[in-house]
């Protein structure tokens, strides 16, 4: 028992090292946004600040704000939209299995692994022949057709563990194909929805070479215009910490207040039956 105990302090005492060394950057982030430009310097860069000043957070805002707008303008449908195609695409291939489905699902998976770098100028050809070249849609679009494998994988997963019973009383009841999506599929699937969520969330927010590519000032998102901040000739160092923290925030408060719900998600559809 006391062997027990030690170890487990043991694991505490290593984790909390861990969870240190995690969030140093953090502290400084912090701290540093909280400071004058005046008191910034290497050797006070880990001390607090003597006194507090939000001056950098208003400037940051003042340069981030209209580009903030965008990556919400860009960061909500395109997430919707994703999650909402996966959950149709993983409803057909796990509840409605047609000759071939596999062989489609390893197709549709096979774009998780195709990088940005490869497909860049085709998706920038591709836009500007329909019109869409340096505009927030023209982004949008571009996020929802790269995060369908993804959601459409997080989708078939936790549909599989439905089970086929529901289909098939839904079937004799005269309920068709889309009839049992929405009334019977879709109300079970909160849990898939928060992971395709979170995941399309972060990752359409936090996106810097389609948004740097794809899109031109005004229409740029955060990530882009923390970027510029901190290429300029003379770096604020407060500024720049403030737009870092100010672009991290809504990913931060997503999953600090749904994460809990991310993994009872993840493992909702582990186990069959």
């Amino acid at each position: 028992m006391a062997l027990r105990q030690l170890n487990r302090s043991l694991l505490y005492v290593v984790l909390i090292i861990f969870a240190g060394l995690y969030l140093m950057p953090v502290y400084l982030v912090v701290t540093t946004s909280l400071k004058s430009g005046a008191s910034i310097n290497l050797a006070q860069m880990w001390d607090l600040p003597t006194q507090f000043s939000f001056s950098s957070l208003a400037a940051s805002w003042q340069k981030l704000g209209p580009n903030f707008l965008n990556s919400v303008y860009l960061t909500v449908p395109a997430t919707i939209l994703s999650a909402l195609i996966g959950a149709a695409n993983g409803y057909s291939l796990s509840k409605w299995k047609f000759k071939g489905a596999n062989a489609v699902f390893f197709l549709i998976l096979m774009g998780m692994f195709i990088p940005y770098q490869a497909v860049l100028i085709p998706v920038l050809r591709v836009l500007d022949t329909i019109g869409l070249y340096g505009t927030i849609p023209g982004l949008i679009l571009v996020n929802v057709v790269y995060g369908i494998p993804i959601t459409t994988l997080i989708f078939r997963n936790y549909y599989a563990a439905i089970p086929d019973e529901m289909i098939e009383a839904a079937k004799i009841d005269g309920a068709g194909y889309w009839g049992i999506f929405r009334r019977i599929i879709l109300p079970l699937s909160a849990a898939g929805f928060v992971v395709a969520g979170i995941w399309q969330f972060t990752q359409i927010w936090n996106n810097f070479l389609f948004a740097v590519a794809i899109t031109v000032p005004p229409h740029q998102p955060v990530t882009v215009a923390v970027v510029n901040i901190a290429g300029s000739q003379t770096i604020q160092w407060n500024v720049q910490m403030a737009s870092a923290l100010m672009a991290s925030i809504p990913t931060l408060v997503v999953y600090i207040f749904l994460g809990k719900y991310f993994v009872r998600g993840l493992l909702a559809g582990s186990v069959k039956g």
